[in-house]
């Protein structure tokens, strides 16, 4: 990848910020920042929307705001060599495509589970800090947060502070993983340990910063195949869709939901 027609030092700076600043929060959040805090003063709100129109011009940073290299602070975008990338077209659209394929497999399964609703919010809006929303024929709530990937050897997931948010607050909020096959099928699900995220996710170490997003990687004893809501109550048994070793998890552990 290369970096064509330069611009002046103080957008080519402001450029630099964004990378560094987009690795942790979104563009508005970032804006506010540079607008707002006396530390970025020094440039002009003028040179920083140049900054960030050349980042996206020069795909550096990607149409939904996502940084394409890892830049640090001593780094400089002065030259045509790029720091180590972190995001292509290519990989974030499939990224997408295995998110809405995860989503999809779940809507599926728990439209055959015979539930007696299911619901894609995220499709109407992400405010809701899940994906899907349930009722069992028992008139049972489950908020389903879906995180899908095509890696069968270990599951990373990421989550925003607005779902941490809603978890920490809603005790049907729960996290479910979906390996996707190449057809777009679920190979596997499972539960993700709430007790485990909210023992990994990050703490805000004071007022005047916070984190806004979190990479997690999930060891196997924070799994359970299958779909569990809260109090242990089974929607999606696990031995139905579950493969032993993938993630970490043991034939016991498959053997058992």
């Amino acid at each position: 990848m290369s970096m064509p027609s330069l611009p002046g030092d103080g957008t080519r700076e402001a450029a630099r910020r964004w990378l560094i600043h987009l690795r942790i929060a979104d563009v508005p959040r970032v804006r506010t920042l540079f607008t707002h805090h006396p530390r970025y003063a020094d440039l002009t709100p003028v040179q920083y929307a140049e900054g960030l129109e050349w980042l996206r011009r020069t795909d550096l940073v990607s149409p939904s705001g996502r940084p394409a290299v890892n830049v640090g602070e001593g780094l400089s975008l002065s030259g045509t060599a790029v720091p180590h990338v972190l995001w292509n077209a290519e990989d974030d659209e499939r990224r997408r495509a295995t998110g809405t394929a995860g989503e999809n497999c779940l809507l599926a399964l728990l439209r055959r589970a015979a539930m007696a609703s299911v619901e894609h919010v995220s499709a109407v809006s992400d405010a809701f800090g899940y994906d899907i929303a349930a009722t069992t024929l028992l008139d049972e709530h489950l908020h389903l947060e879906v995180k899908a990937t095509t890696d069968p050897t270990r599951l990373v997931v990421h989550l925003s502070r607005h779902e941490s948010d809603v978890m920490s607050a809603d005790p049907r909020w729960v996290m479910g993983a979906v390996l996707v096959g190449r057809d777009g099928a679920a190979l596997n699900v499972a539960t993700v340990s709430r007790s485990w995220l909210l023992s990994a996710i990050p703490q805000d170490r004071s007022q005047r910063g916070t984190w806004e997003s979190a990479r997690l990687a999930v060891p196997p004893e924070a799994l359970k195949p299958g779909l569990i809501m809260e109090r242990g109550k089974s929607v999606l048994p696990g031995g139905s869709c579950a493969i032993p070793g993938v993630w970490g998890m043991t034939e016991r552990e498959v053997a058992s939901a």
